[in-house]
């Protein structure tokens, strides 16, 4: 999916998002921003994970 969506936008079109995102959040927020973002799909992954080993140790009740 991610290079469907890539494959929308050629080199301007992203030039241009960039040149938003910096003039709306500031050049000192964006690594803010981005490790907060990091952090989040980490923490999600993490709870996938979880989610995926709780459900592996219950045993079927409609067995």
């Amino acid at each position: 999916m991610n290079t469907i969506l890539l494959g929308m936008f050629g080199g301007q079109e992203i030039w241009i998002i960039l040149l938003v995102v910096v003039l709306l959040f500031g050049a000192k927020k964006i690594p803010q921003l981005m490790r907060g973002i990091g952090s989040g799909v980490k923490e999600f992954k993490e709870g996938m994970k979880e989610g995926d080993t709780t459900s592996a140790e219950k045993p079927d009740a409609n067995k």
